[in-house]
């Protein structure tokens, strides 16, 4: 029997049912990675703004009992093995969606969905680490399936992509039964995704990758001109990596490799931030902005420069020297996505992030599941929509994380927040581990990120830091803190977690 380390277990996400999920499959006798797959069912149907089972995620682990690190890649790939439909004939076209007295289109249909991931993912990432029957780790999801309450958060999302979320009859009938759109307070009732987690249950996840699912969907696709063939999604494969390790003081960052970009970029911060002497300044002086923002920078500049990936870092560390591929080249994905940090008693981790983008509005037929946009991103495609060849791994920011010190997890993070991941994820670790602030106030505290020469600021920095900065860079103070700037879900294990009010942070605890 595994030696129990903790008097507690300890979940963080953006939302109290998913968190609460991850409890009940911990207190039922589930490790870490029970619960983070149950959180992980969970999300796709409390958060269906910002994930599904039809979208991409990665996953960085940490078995005590095993002594190993896990990478676990289940992104999206580029689909079209086997269509006979062309570019000209796909279902793809644009919507708009208003932000607050401003407006973004976005493209949906069935021709903006790529090849699914977080299903096969969740179930690969149960088999491999799990130990409860998948049946009973599906069971917290199931039930809010049948039927749960709307909070305010999910409701706000849920509005803001009205036009893609009633695309079809079939979200029309989940989202606006009775011609009325769901308000918060209102149930969410997916009976649907309640019977085929049923079917989970049973057979895994064969129907939809190889059987009568995957059928209906290739066939519908080539009727309605979607891209997406029985082929891709019986090709579609979990990839296990060895995950990105950056020494950073006295620990060891454990982060997401290629398809990640986040990772790298996480890790050159990290890298960077070595070599400044952070006892002699406190956090959010004005010398602590404009280090920030000077880190920032020559971040910016190396990435573009291409110290990108695993490989190029490792370089860069060792010799100074960029190195890489362009990212003019590389396509990265930059919209919702939503997060959850675990720690179980017995030492074990699991930081997992995932995304559906904006939804294409297709749900895969008989599931309830609505399957994901990633085709219809114009940033992750440079070249132009539809121009890569099928079977291609996707390029993500999501950078799920852990920080590992003498054989021990250390810290448990990650972030929702597009392009502003990578820095949300440095700064709350940096001030955990640099100025040992207490892990929710690092969490809760004011952020900065430099976009393209103006620094996007929270407020909440002391106004002679902020006149500092202002001496050395155009800055934009905004009026409250906002989810652009991220969502950081956080668990010292044993200790606490944080969660992101940006975003819904919830915290649950189980005591053992």
């Amino acid at each position: 029997m595994a030696l129990t380390m903790y008097d507690k277990s300890i979940v963080a996400s953006g939302h109290q049912l998913v968190s609460d999920a991850a409890a009940e499959i911990l207190n039922a006798g589930g490790n870490a990675f029970d619960a983070v797959v149950a959180a992980g069912f969970a999300s796709s149907v409390v958060e269906p703004a910002l994930t599904s089972l039809g979208g991409g995620g990665l996953m960085v682990g940490h078995s005590q009992e095993r002594g190993q690190d896990f990478f676990f890649d289940f992104f999206v790939d580029t689909p079209g093995r086997g269509s006979k439909v062309t570019q000209s004939e796909a279902d793809f076209f644009g919507v708009t969606v208003d932000f607050s007295g401003s407006s973004q289109d976005f493209n949906v249909g069935a021709g903006s969905v790529a090849v699914p991931g977080t299903l096969r993912g969740l179930v690969h990432s149960h088999r491999r680490l799990g130990r409860m029957p998948l049946a009973e780790v599906l069971v917290p999801a199931r039930s809010l399936a049948l039927s749960h309450c709307l909070n305010d958060q999910q409701a706000h999302f849920l509005q803001l992509l009205h036009p893609i979320m009633t695309l079809t009859s079939t979200g029309r009938a989940l989202y606006q039964p009775e011609g009325n759109y769901l308000q918060p307070g209102d149930h969410l009732v997916n009976r649907e995704m309640a019977s085929f987690l049923d079917l989970l249950a049973q057979e895994g996840d064969h129907s939809f990758y190889h059987g009568e699912i995957a059928a209906r969907i290739d066939r519908e696709m080539s009727e309605c001109g979607g891209l997406l063939t029985a082929i891709d999604l019986a090709s579609f494969e979990v990839k296990e990596r060895s995950p990105l390790k950056v020494p950073y003081r006295k620990g060891v960052l454990v982060t997401a490799p290629q398809p990640s970009m986040g990772g790298s970029l996480i890790g050159l911060s990290l890298s960077l931030l070595s070599g400044l002497e952070v006892d002699c300044f406190e956090w959010g002086s004005g010398e602590y902005l404009t280090q920030t923002v000077a880190l920032m920078t020559e971040v910016e500049n190396l990435r573009q420069q291409g110290v990108t990936t695993p490989e190029a870092l490792k370089k860069f560390i060792t010799t100074g020297q960029e190195c890489g591929q362009s990212m003019d080249r590389i396509r990265l994905f930059s919209r919702g996505t939503t997060h959850v940090s675990v720690a179980d008693n017995k030492g074990n981790c699991a930081s997992m992030t995932c995304s559906n983008g904006e939804g294409s509005g297709y749900f895969a037929p008989g599931t309830g599941v609505m399957l994901n946009n990633m085709m219809g991103e114009d940033d992750l495609h440079p070249d132009g929509f539809h121009s890569s060849p099928p079977g291609e791994r996707v390029f993500s920011m999501m950078s799920p994380s852990l920080l590992i010190e003498d054989d021990r997890v250390k810290l448990v993070i990650g972030s929702g927040g597009s392009k502003r991941i990578r820095t949300a994820v440095s700064q709350v670790l940096s001030q955990v581990v640099d100025f040992k602030r207490p892990l929710q106030l690092a969490v809760d505290s004011p952020r900065l990120y430099l976009d393209e020469g103006l620094l996007q600021l929270e407020p909440g920095f002391d106004k002679d830091a902020v006149a500092a900065l202002e001496k050395v860079v155009p800055v934009n103070t905004w009026e409250q803190k906002d989810v652009y700037f991220g969502g950081v879900h956080a668990v010292i294990p044993g200790v606490e977690g944080a969660g992101d009010r940006r975003r819904g942070g919830s915290v649950v605890i189980v005591k053992h």
